[in-house]
């Protein structure tokens, strides 16, 4: 927009220049001869007396001299009365245009060499016609036009570059507005939801700038509203909660209650956990500091160690490996727990009793490789399953499962990828990074895996390594 105007303003400035500038220069030009001539017909008229009174040779000349310069202008007197003709200074028009001036009686121009000469008959005495001619150079004709016109050029180029000035200051006045508004947008759709824009600039912009901003209050609302609703729908959940950890309370003694009573217990924590980050949660926009985030193989070892009781009830086989030495992720520990919680609970919910399944961590320079492997009949439609809110389509499947991992992995520049396990089942892998460098855009709508930028490192070597079970 901003060179747009530029050039519309430099477009009309220069016809406008050109328009006056032109025929202005022609006028000075024409100025510049009529003020030539008009000396010249002065400088003739001054000889005239003279030549009507006297046809003297001394006199005359002494009248030419002082009337103007002698070598400028020339008497030509025609013969009369037994004289001859007589010339006076030095004749530079033809003998054909002296007579016709002498015959039509009125003033003329020749052109002659070295500029042009002008031709005036004067009345002698005698009645005869003489010419006085008067030599114009043609330096005098075009004396200060080409100062005239460069003085136009100049005036000329200013103002192009004036109007130039002014379109340019008058479209960053147009663009700026423009580009906080685009700023505003990209901040706004990057979480960052205190973006606002400055309400100024030309009428249409400004009001766009109060839409925005009236949006983004409305969206702050919005976002405040669902944090509350999922406050209040977990809030719900503490009565039946408190039910059950009542009811567990009277299974007695063994592990089987002591299992069911931890279970309770941690349901109530997540729910507190879930009703205080609704009520607290505030956009995330940077990544997590120097220190942040948990031990990776701890989480992986104390979730097994809760699953392998149902397990070993249901008769499945497991594994863990890669999880004997601390890895460090910039991941929160209630979060990885979750995740790792969302995929287990998948297996047991859809995978037959007695089938095994595995975790594997895999710690590398730049990142950190978490597999969930079973040997279940597998996932017929990846893209389906990680649609947030479609699931598999069975009974208890709401499809969040999956979507919580994802959102985990990209919080952290990496992604989430199912495919076959070499168990023969499914294998879901969480990419988590390490350095925090974004990773390829997915396409809008897509929510399956997405590339890397840079080539793999050395844990792609290690990602399908089969490991048997115990």
């Amino acid at each position: 927009m901003r060179w747009a105007l530029v050039k519309v303003s430099l477009a009309v400035t220069a016809m406008v220049v050109v328009a006056f500038a032109v025929p202005l220069g022609l006028v000075i030009r024409e100025m510049a001869r009529d003020r030539a001539f008009s000396n010249a017909e002065r400088e003739a008229a001054a000889v005239a007396p003279a030549l009507s009174i006297t046809t003297d040779r001394d006199q005359l000349e002494r009248v030419v001299a002082s009337a103007g310069s002698d070598a400028a202008m020339a008497v030509h007197i025609p013969a009369g009365d037994g004289s001859g003709a007589l010339d006076i200074g030095e004749r530079r028009a033809a003998a054909e245009d002296i007579a016709a001036v002498r015959k039509l009686g009125r003033a003329s121009t020749s052109t002659v060499s070295g500029g042009s000469a002008l031709l005036q008959p004067v009345a002698l005495s005698t009645g005869k016609i003489a010419v006085v001619e008067v030599f114009v150079p043609e330096s005098e004709v075009t004396n200060g036009v080409g100062t005239a016109w460069a003085v136009l050029a100049g005036v000329g180029v200013a103002l192009i570059l004036g109007s130039v000035a002014v379109a340019d200051r008058l479209g960053v006045r147009m663009v700026r507005p423009a580009q906080r508004l685009v700023e505003g947008a990209h901040e706004l759709g990057e979480g960052k939801l205190g973006a606002r824009v400055p309400e100024e600039g030309p009428n249409e912009l400004r009001l766009a700038a109060v839409a925005f901003n009236s949006m983004a209050d409305q969206v702050v609302q919005l976002l405040a509203n669902e944090r509350e609703l999922a406050a209040d729908l977990s809030h719900r959940l503490r009565t039946p909660l408190t039910v059950l950890r009542l009811n567990a309370a009277s299974l007695g003694d063994g592990p089987a209650a002591e299992q069911t009573r931890a279970a309770v217990e941690q349901l109530e924590r997540e729910v507190d956990t879930i009703i205080r980050t609704a009520r607290d949660a505030k956009p995330q926009t940077a990544a997590a500091g120097p220190g942040a985030g948990c031990d990776a193989a701890e989480v992986v070892r104390e979730r097994m160690a809760f699953w392998s009781a149902l397990a070993e009830d249901e008769g499945r086989k497991w594994r863990v490996a890669g999880a004997d030495r601390p890895v460090r992720i910039p991941v929160a520990r209630a979060d990885l727990a979750a995740a790792l919680d969302a995929l287990l609970g998948n297996v047991f919910r859809h995978t037959a009793e007695g089938t095994a399944f595995a975790v594997d961590v895999h710690n590398g320079e730049d990142a950190v490789i978490v597999l969930v492997s079973d040997a279940g009949p597998g996932i017929p439609d990846p893209e389906r399953a990680m649609a947030r809110g479609r699931g598999s389509g069975s009974d208890g499947s709401t499809g969040l499962g999956l979507d919580i991992v994802r959102r985990l992995a990209e919080s952290t520049g990496g992604d989430v990828r199912i495919g076959s396990s070499v168990l023969g089942g499914t294998e879901v892998r969480i990419w988590l990074q390490l350095d925090g460098r974004e990773r390829a855009p997915r396409r809008r709508g897509h929510r399956g895996t997405v590339r890397r930028r840079r080539g793999p490192s050395r844990l792609t070597a290690s990602f399908n390594r089969p490991r048997s079970l115990p």
